[in-house]
């Protein structure tokens, strides 16, 4: 008696958005580096420099990697795998666009050589530098400042180029979208503090995400009218009612 086959259970396809995301991080990945070297794509460098930038053009996260520029920010981005996206110091989806700093000379480096690393060291702390000196809130979210190095004359050629399609980005981009989102984050964020002794760098961390948040609802109501367009209350209707109650 034959044994019957297993069904294979059918794959779901992901989110739209989260199917957008991955394709536009795979194309600006997959570009050809802008400088002559061996490597094909810009997502092929081993050692390098990565920050992330919002929908305003505000840096929000520097990171390195010594591992694969392609697979550090692919698990950021894509599978949540990393430390930032987990603790919710990064939301992947209020990441507009990404620039790149590879460092070419060191592809063939080993991982603990400690000459190579040092010159990551430089980098990652002078991108970092850069990014904060031109955050309008002198704050980035990363939970940990870069370890001390010596500084760069100056930085290497780097990549930059967004990874949100048209499509995602008319919707997305709406401040009262990136208003609600960004609330959830500091609400999750806020709570992992509350429930676990973490190191005040994540606090700092929340700090900087409600400044963020502050900002952006400022803008918000502002262009709605301020406070010359909010309502005022009718003397002649119950004090229960609410405006905003549509029942």
């Amino acid at each position: 008696m034959t044994k019957p086959q297993k069904t294979r259970p059918k794959r779901t396809e992901p989110p739209f958005e989260t199917a957008e995301l991955r394709k536009g991080l795979t194309a600006f990945l997959r570009q050809a580096p802008p400088f002559d070297c061996e490597i094909r794509t810009i997502g092929g460098f081993k050692w390098g420099v990565y920050a992330f930038f919002d929908y305003d053009g505000e840096p929000i996260y520097v990171g390195q990697t010594l591992e694969g520029l392609s697979s550090r920010i692919g698990r950021h981005l894509t599978n949540q795998r990393t430390d930032a996206v987990a603790m919710s110091v990064l939301d992947p989806f209020e990441v507009y666009e990404i620039e790149l700093f590879p460092l070419p000379e060191l592809q063939g480096a080993n991982s603990k050589d400690k000459i190579a690393k040092a010159k990551l060291n430089s980098l990652e702390l002078a991108v970092f530098q850069r990014c904060i000196a031109g955050s309008a809130f002198g704050k980035i979210l990363n939970e940990k400042d870069p370890a001390p190095a010596d500084p760069l004359e100056r930085l290497p050629v780097s990549i930059r180029g967004r990874i949100v399609s048209d499509d995602v980005k008319k919707f997305r981009s709406h401040p009262d979208t990136r208003i609600a989102r960004r609330a959830q984050t500091i609400a999750r964020l806020a709570q992992t503090i509350s429930e676990r002794q973490v190191q005040s760098g994540l606090r700092r961390t929340l700090l900087t995400q409600a400044l963020r948040l502050e900002s952006l609802a400022k803008k918000q109501f502002a262009d709605v009218g301020g406070e010359d367009a909010v309502e005022e209350k009718d003397p002649d209707t119950d004090e229960s009612d609410d405006a905003t109650d549509e029942s």
